[in-house]
């Protein structure tokens, strides 16, 4: 077996969970598993956290299907709402809370016949200009859905654009804008995202959206997870495949894009970025081996990347190697490689191999 494994400690999830709940005494939260729960598996983060989250968060119907099949009573919100008419009635079945985010998905809903009332968001742009409706046309919606056949609960919600740069002007404009309509009657409101339940306590509504958080990389760029308090889940763990020794002058990898600048011992690891390590990581982004870290060299390959051990002669073909995890936040390699821990983690492939422990699965 190719020796790579993505390691989750289910564990580390639960805990970050119960830390978004204590940023926020007496709120509910929507744990956000979108995205194969950002490359954890959703499956096993979905029964780990079964038993404590008050509800899941998704993107699509076929994510909130999954879901559903593995927690038959938790609340799912479906956070982009549906995308045609007829996966109304798929949600009723499923027992979904959807979003509305324009007048057109508004109509549909209005216009379908469904097996029972669904809990409905409407969905402010209040600011981030992605989805949403204007304050005039919300209002207007508002009016219109309520004592709906088609609606239980009629619930508000927004989104930050900045919520991770803390003190940002436009975050203060969002949290006016929400504000703004609370003349009308909703049952429940939904604005903090993971940046703002750990540092905006004026954002916390009735139901929490905790992300990144969850699964232990922060949100921003002048926070570590440390600092944060939450736990890495995700251990990228490869494998010294090879070692040589090359001399001055020599290059390394594709391109010949980087030469040693004296004698040195490179190692070849088991990972690349057809596993979801950036192709774009420049040389100097560490890697950890023996509980030290040596510099990635030479351009990352599909299968492959190559690492300086010069100044760590005793490592030796078999040595595990940490990409990213317990030793090595995802956040600073993907700092190193001009993006963000969200994409890094997402983006580990099907066919890296998961392991999981810390939790036991329903």
């Amino acid at each position: 077996m190719r020796p790579l494994v993505a390691t989750i400690d289910l564990a580390a999830i639960v805990e970050n969970y119960a830390v978004a709940k204590r940023c926020a005494p007496g709120r509910q939260a929507f744990a956000v598993v979108k995205a194969n729960a950002y490359g954890h598996g959703v499956r096993e983060v979905v029964s780990a956290l079964a038993d404590v989250t008050d509800g899941f968060a998704v993107a699509s119907l076929e994510e909130a299907a999954e879901v559903r099949a593995i927690d038959a009573s938790a609340r799912v919100l479906l956070l982009e709402g549906c995308f045609e008419a007829a996966e109304y009635q798929t949600a009723a079945l499923l027992g979904l809370d959807v979003v509305l985010h324009n007048p057109q998905q508004a109509q549909s809903f209005l216009a379908a016949t469904l097996s029972q009332p669904v809990n409905t968001w409407l969905k402010l742009d209040s600011g981030m200009h992605r989805l949403g409706f204007t304050e005039a046309d919300l209002r207007e919606w508002h009016q219109q859905l309520q004592g709906a056949a088609q609606v239980a609960e009629l619930n508000l919600l927004s989104h930050f654009a900045c919520a991770d740069e803390r003190g940002s002007e436009m975050t203060e404009l969002q949290l006016e804008r929400f504000l703004d309509l609370l003349d009308l009657d909703f049952a429940q409101r939904s604005l903090a995202n993971s940046a703002a339940i750990l540092t905006i306590p004026a954002a916390h509504m009735d139901w929490l959206r905790p992300g990144i958080m969850l699964y232990g990389a922060t949100p921003f760029a002048d926070l570590t997870a440390t600092e944060l308090g939450v736990r890495p889940a995700m251990s990228l763990t490869a494998q010294l495949i090879a070692c040589r020794d090359v001399a001055v002058g020599e290059a390394v990898g594709y391109g010949c894009s980087w030469r040693a600048e004296r004698a040195s011992r490179i190692g070849t690891v088991s990972c690349g970025y057809a596993d979801g390590y950036p192709r774009h990581a420049p040389a100097g982004t560490p890697l950890i081996i023996r509980g030290q870290r040596v510099p990635l060299v030479g351009r990352v390959s599909m299968d492959m990347l190559t690492v300086d051990l010069t100044d760590l002669p005793e490592a030796v073909e078999g040595d595990a190697v940490e990409l990213w995890g317990a030793q090595l936040p995802v956040d600073e390699v993907a700092q190193c490689a001009g993006t963000i821990g969200y994409e890094l983690l997402t983006k580990v492939t099907a066919r890296v191999p998961r392991r999981y422990a810390g939790a036991h699965s329903n």
